[in-house]
């Protein structure tokens, strides 16, 4: 799995917010806590808010704060709200891809992928990461000495 600079960044921003609670934060601030660069922020709070993952007001009492508690927002919510669907195949959901002859149950594993990942990121939300205290069945992952071996190039 590939995560681009723009979700990780908004998984960023969107961590933080659940850590600041209810009060209201400036996008600099976000930034200069998280080292994003302040326009691609900028960009990455519009998209939050369109997906209903954080609300913006105008404003010295101004600034930004997740729509809804944090421990209702999972990361999920967030990768979707600024990329898309969790899984795609050329552009395309996994259950709209057919291979033909050997290929055939490709389509297949990319939905099981598609589960695997929806089964973490839909049970990790932001207050949890915020406050280091990620669901048994993910530290359980991490457990196995092979989580953290490097594998290919």
């Amino acid at each position: 799995m590939r995560l681009s600079a723009r979700v990780d960044y908004a998984l960023r921003a969107a961590v933080a917010l659940a850590g600041y609670g209810d009060r209201w934060v400036s996008a600099e601030q976000i930034a200069e806590d998280q080292g994003i660069p302040r326009k691609f922020l900028e960009s990455i709070l519009l998209q939050l808010r369109r997906g209903g993952i954080a609300a913006s007001k105008r404003g010295s009492e101004g600034g930004h704060q997740l729509a809804r508690p944090g421990g209702e927002i999972s990361l999920a919510d967030v990768i979707r709200a600024v990329d898309g669907p969790l899984v795609g195949v050329r552009g395309e959901r996994p259950e709209q891809v057919s291979y033909s002859g050997t290929a055939t149950a490709l389509t297949n594993v990319w939905i099981a992928l598609r589960v695997s990942e929806r089964n973490i990121l839909e049970s990790v939300s932001l207050a949890a990461v915020a406050s280091d205290d990620l669901p048994t069945s993910v530290t359980k992952l991490l457990e196995d000495p092979d989580a953290w071996v490097i594998r290919g190039a």
